[in-house]
């Protein structure tokens, strides 16, 4: 290879090392500005963590804990019912709703509401088919994956809590101008 071949080949290398550090410097700028700009900043609200751990409850956890054992020695988890994991998947795509409807607070007060429901169906349908069933005919194990609508619940009602905190509070400043 001649030295102009060569030198060539380095110019070339050289801009493209150029736009790529261009490139990335703007790229890290607007995600920077993005962040800024975004509702992920309003995931500091306590009722936003506790909504957090309903969309965690809700998308992870039923497909790691087993609901209960046949007496066929199977592990029934959550990705074996279709119900189940669709009830599952709703309140988990309803707890995100509602940590996104935060300039909304009596739309996110409703979709935690809607939400507490839900959990209380899936609750349902757990306590029937663990007691409807006589004896050790079909259930001989129950799993602790039978208890995520209650801690569901649980966090759904200390969120509908804090945000009738932060309710009353706008409330109780418009009154004062």
């Amino acid at each position: 290879m001649s030295s102009q071949s060569v030198s060539v080949i380095f110019d070339n290398a050289v801009k493209l090392q150029i736009i790529f550090n261009i490139s990335c410097l703007n790229f890290k700028k607007t995600i920077i500005f993005a962040v800024r700009r975004s509702k992920f900043s309003m995931i500091q609200r306590i009722q936003s963590v506790y909504l957090l751990l309903v969309v965690l409850l809700g998308a992870l956890l039923p497909f790691w804990l087993a609901l209960w054992v046949d007496n066929a020695d199977t592990v029934v988890f959550a990705k074996n019912e279709i119900a189940v994991s669709l009830a599952f998947y709703g309140s988990a795509v309803l707890a995100l709703l509602a940590i996104f409807r935060f300039k909304d607070r009596k739309s996110q007060f409703v979709l935690n509401r809607l939400n507490m429901i839900l959990n209380l169906f899936l609750l349902g349908f757990f306590v029937y088919r663990s007691l409807n069933l006589s004896g050790e005919a079909q259930v001989s194990e129950k799993g602790i994956g039978m208890l995520i609508p209650v801690f569901s619940i649980v966090f759904l009602v200390l969120a509908n809590r804090a945000i009738k905190k932060d309710e009353d509070l706008v409330k109780s400043v418009d009154r004062l101008r």
